[in-house]
């Protein structure tokens, strides 16, 4: 595997622009076709886990974007020791688990399963960009619909929500699931910290 005229263009873009880039803008601006685009994409992401650059292309299901190398984290966060992020309330991990699952939801739907009002842990989780709003539902009363975003799959290591942990090897038989078992579901998905 060779490196390509495109994987500069690439590279360049990424890297200014610093946050995930839509690859459907991506493309247009290098006026390449789907499959080009495509092939372009993970010949650059396996020439980079290749030669262990310190640079990856973390690549989700709409966005690609440049990010370091989970080899070298030990020696940056020792030269850098940031801060811990903030952790997430148990309430925002149960209304975020039921998010991710069940998507798109509504906050009926998810006080439905947890029992409780999730008004706070909604907001708060939009405010973290983990989940946005998708529409509203066609119901009386047009309630909003929440999704997960591409900031959810990038702080849970996931590439797609297709890569979240079976949700029926979680499920009561009945089909109903208590927030114990759906919070056990982002327990296996938490980075490591």
């Amino acid at each position: 595997m060779q490196y390509d005229a495109r994987f500069g263009a690439i590279e360049c873009i990424l890297f200014v622009s610093g946050d995930p880039v839509p690859i459907a803008q991506l493309q247009r601006a290098l006026q390449l076709t789907d499959l080009e685009m495509q092939s372009a994409l993970e010949s650059m992401d396996a020439l980079y886990r290749k030669e262990e650059r310190g640079i990856q292309l973390y690549i989700t299901d709409e966005t690609v974007q440049l990010v370091s190398n989970r080899k070298y984290s030990d020696m940056v966060l020792a030269l850098l020791q940031p801060v811990q992020a903030r952790s997430f309330s148990q309430s925002m991990l149960e209304t975020l688990s039921i998010i991710a699952y069940k998507q798109p939801v509504t906050r009926a739907d998810i006080e439905a399963v947890r029992g409780v009002r999730c008004e706070y842990a909604v907001s708060q989780l939009l405010k973290l960009g983990m989940i946005q709003e998708l529409g509203r539902k066609d119901v009386i009363g047009r309630p909003m619909l929440f999704g997960t975003t591409d900031a959810f799959l990038r702080h849970f290591g996931l590439h797609s929500v297709r890569e979240l942990p079976r949700y029926e090897a979680y499920a009561e038989e009945d089909g109903s699931q208590d927030t114990e078992s759906v919070n056990a579901e982002l327990d296996l998905i938490r980075p490591n910290q």
